[in-house]
């Protein structure tokens, strides 16, 4: 199935080189394109070949000239009439983010939280290996979790080592959740992914993201609130 693209498109250009892509490249952007490549994705697996950037922007929830924006970043511009080439798409978003390569990935803390992040099928899709599960309570250790065994926190380091570790998940409760961040960093880990409710504090060279579901919810709590309130008006 194809999707007609709108004539405002023109024909492809060549990729730019990886560091010239990279630097122009926004934070908000890079922060969109994981939302591309699922719906891409999507498409793919419903056999769809080409979609225009009406289509794509509706379905990422976005408007058609910055989807078009973001995309010629990555030296992506479709084809008149055409539409953009979903597989190349894919594959052109999935190697500025990084995803041709394989990362190991250690959970630290594997209470309700990381139990189910080991379980997430999505870290295997995207070239996330799950290298470790690691947990400083006595009794979670030996426990097997979607195939691994959980180890103890006093292991880290070498299991960082050893599966040479290029990601850090810290699901841990807030008062543990800055030594372990050290303890990753301290053996070279750069990027962490928290869902501990801290702020943690890393050099400069370390990335963070930070996910914290009670944020979210009170962001959706406000717009219910907006939404009542428009409701109430409008009566």
């Amino acid at each position: 199935m194809s999707v007609a693209m709108s004539g405002g498109e023109s024909s492809p250009r060549p990729l730019p080189r990886t560091g010239a892509r990279r630097a122009a490249i926004s934070e908000a952007t890079v922060a969109r394109l994981p939302v591309y490549l699922r719906v891409l994705t999507g498409f793919a697996d419903g056999g769809i070949a080409t979609v225009s950037s009406e289509q794509l922007a509706q379905a990422a929830g976005v408007g058609p000239a910055k989807l078009r924006k973001d995309l010629s970043h990555l030296g992506s511009y479709g084809t008149r009439g055409v539409g953009y080439d979903v597989d190349y798409l894919v594959y052109q978003i999935s190697r500025v983010l990084g995803l041709t390569q394989h990362y190991s990935v250690v959970i630290v803390g594997v209470g309700n939280l990381g139990h189910a992040l080991a379980g997430y099928a999505g870290f295997g899709t995207r070239g996330f290996r799950v290298a470790a599960l690691v947990d400083a309570d006595p009794a979670r250790v030996g426990e097997t979790i979607a195939g691994l065994e959980v180890r103890h926190s006093d292991e880290l380091e070498t299991i960082i080592k050893d599966h040479e570790v290029s990601i850090g998940v810290i699901a841990t409760p807030a008062s543990a959740a800055q030594d372990v961040c050290d303890r990753l960093v301290s053996c070279g880990v750069t990027s962490v992914l928290n869902f501990a409710p801290l702020v943690l504090n890393v050099p400069d060279q370390v990335d963070v993201r930070k996910v914290d579901l009670s944020i979210e919810l009170q962001i959706l709590a406000f717009h219910e609130q907006r939404k009542a309130l428009v409701a109430q008006g409008a009566s």
